[in-house]
């Protein structure tokens, strides 16, 4: 077999249940030519065991341990130092790869020069104790559709809705150049890297495939599960401003592209958020007047209901109206 040319980061912390799955999606890959880097952020449960076992199985695995929980952004970023080969990927250790996605995202940009390959990804859900596939979002879709090769935040403002680390092959160099890290001590870490390594890209190439399932667990381990939290809160809405101001500084399409995600989908669920403490109401009111509607962002303020599936739900203008009278 040749030597690698993708390094997928895989980090994960007390998720020995699911790990497996994780680990067996890579072993599935139709381009074995990966290595996988899997990082225990100080686990305190089988997950480092698991880790080294597939180590210890196949060359391509590679286990490391913190012995302290560092987050998420922290132990990508130690992924990140380890990278020697032309592409990077993501993978949580608690979702799954689909078995041709480094294949169809490697060859793409191996094509087309680009800098970055976007794919899609579905959520699953466990029902009746089995885990389901949803539908890819609308926005989801709409951020690499039509596919096409070596498009720009110009050509495709779009594209700046899919925010996720783990839907994307890039190359090494990007990262080199750009010196983008994930930050630390914080969550919601991928929104200000997607788009500041957007912004940088020369060239992004869209795919019009699922190339990860994104496992929403139902015992309220998962972030948006703890929106409520005051410190989850800032950190969302800290994070979507953040990745914000880097557009405002690159795009006008891309940033008005955001916005109109962010009102249509973000400042409804949060501001929906039962029991909200006055210091987050004020964070999200203080947010939401730095966002500019355009003319078009407008008419869906009056024109779009902020729960498409409840027909008594309030308008999304009507819940923007509310937000910014929280400061």
């Amino acid at each position: 077999m040749s030597s690698a040319v993708v390094t997928v980061i895989v980090a994960g912390r007390d998720i020995a249940t699911l790990a497996p799955a994780a680990l067996d999606s890579l072993l599935a890959q139709t381009e074995p030519r990966f290595r996988a880097v899997l990082i225990d952020d100080g686990s305190i449960d089988e997950t480092g065991a698991i880790f080294r076992r597939y180590a210890d199985t196949d060359a391509r695995f590679h286990a490391i341990w913190h012995p302290d929980s560092l987050g998420l952004g922290a132990a990508r970023n130690h992924g990140l130092s380890l990278v020697d080969t032309e592409y990077v990927a993501f993978l949580d250790a608690d979702d799954v790869m689909r078995p041709e996605a480094l294949e169809h995202m490697v060859a793409s940009l191996e094509s087309s020069g680009s800098e970055m390959a976007v794919g899609t990804y579905v959520r699953l859900r466990e029902v009746d104790g089995a885990w389901v596939c949803g539908d890819v979002q609308p926005w989801v879709r709409a951020s690499v559709t039509p596919a096409r090769s070596g498009v720009t935040l110009a050509d495709h403002p779009a594209v700046v809705g899919n925010i996720v680390a783990w839907s994307k092959v890039s190359r090494h160099a990007l990262w080199t150049r750009t010196g983008v890290r994930f930050p630390e001590s914080v969550l919601y870490e991928d929104q200000v890297v997607a788009q500041r390594l957007y912004a940088a890209a020369q060239g992004i190439d869209l795919l019009d495939e699922v190339v990860v399932e994104w496992r929403i667990r139902n015992d309220g381990s998962s972030i948006t599960q703890r929106e409520a939290d005051p410190r989850v809160f800032a950190d969302c809405v800290e994070q979507m401003a953040a990745g914000l101001a880097v557009l405002r500084e690159t795009s006008a399409e891309a940033t008005a592209a955001r916005t109109t995600q962010i009102l249509r989908m973000d400042l409804p669920r949060l501001a929906g958020i039962f029991d909200l403490a006055p210091e987050s109401r004020a964070l999200l009111g203080t947010f939401a007047r730095t966002l500019k509607p355009t003319a078009e962002d407008r008419a869906l303020l009056t024109q779009s209901p902020a729960n498409p599936n409840n027909p008594d739900a309030p308008m999304i203008g009507e819940v923007y109206d509310r937000v910014v009278a929280w400061v």
